[in-house]
């Protein structure tokens, strides 16, 4: 049995701003965390966030679908790790600062078996400065996607996700899946290009908090690949929202898909940080 050390509890409605001060520590790599406290205010007694506390030290664990740990040491790792496999039978995923990530996998890997990839090393990489000032050039063409163009949005949304992880989006009813598409175009939260009636390229600022927007879903129709398009169209997305959303833009990127880290790169985009990701 995995054992607890320090003191672990789920979070509730009155431990949300000494989560997001956790949180604020490294507000980009914390992002997501903080996203989901503030969308879902912690309600409820059996939440998804657990914290963690041993004299000065704190730190969180997500723990839904994805598991993401927040400000971990090795410590905090092996008490959260307990709780984590106790509300858990498995995750999708867990994802989040490299060196957090793998040492809990390691306390969760003879607990969930084998993993179907691990990825080690992703570029996390930032943005701050309105690109138009470093002399870069965007897309006039991309812009927020509207309500009514749902139904073509959707279509690039599980697209992309397909590509990204392995296998579709949902199986059975796509209603919900749908909703949360919808959800970040009512959000303001979805940038598009389109074309004929058709979506060339997307991007979603997935999670907001903290000042960073955290720029995911990143899609160019394969019709349309090769042709520079990426490039401007990030430029774009990151003019976008530093003015509109949040003054810092970040993202994380496979450190083998050397086509999107260059399209990033000419963005404007520089290095932070290192996530890793490993997928159930």
């Amino acid at each position: 049995m995995l054992r607890t050390l320090g003191q672990v509890r789920a979070y509730g409605l009155q431990d949300v701003q000494h989560a997001l001060d956790v949180c604020a520590q490294d507000p980009v790599s914390n992002v997501f965390v903080a996203a989901r406290i503030l969308e879902s205010g912690l309600l409820g007694t059996r939440g998804p966030l657990f914290g963690y506390a041993s004299g000065e030290e704190h730190a969180l664990c997500w723990c839904a679908a994805n598991v993401v740990p927040v400000e971990a040491s090795p410590k905090a790792l092996a008490a959260l790790s307990a709780k984590v496999v106790r509300r858990r039978a498995t995750a999708s995923s867990i994802f989040g600062p490299a060196d957090q990530v793998l040492d809990l996998w390691g306390r969760l890997e003879r607990h969930w078996g084998a993993p179907r990839e691990i990825r080690e090393n992703q570029l996390v990489l930032t943005m701050q400065v309105p690109p138009s000032l470093l002399g870069l050039t965007g897309d006039a063409q991309v812009r927020p996607a509207r309500p009514e163009e749902l139904d073509l949005v959707v279509p690039a949304a599980e697209a992309m996700f397909t590509e990204e992880i392995g296998y579709p989006p949902y199986q059975g009813s796509g209603a919900a899946y749908r909703r949360a598409v919808q959800g970040l175009i009512e959000q303001g939260r979805t940038l598009v290009r389109v074309e004929d009636g058709e979506v060339v390229f997307k991007a979603d600022l997935g999670s907001v908090a903290l000042g960073v927007a955290q720029v995911q879903g990143v899609w160019v129709h394969p019709r349309y690949r090769g042709q520079g398009l990426a490039a401007p169209a990030m430029v774009s997305v990151v003019e976008h929202t530093i003015a509109q959303v949040a003054p810092v833009v970040s993202l994380y990127v496979n450190d083998f898909n050397a086509a999107a880290v260059a399209t990033y790169r000419r963005a404007g985009f520089v290095q932070t940080g290192t996530f890793a990701t490993v997928l159930l």
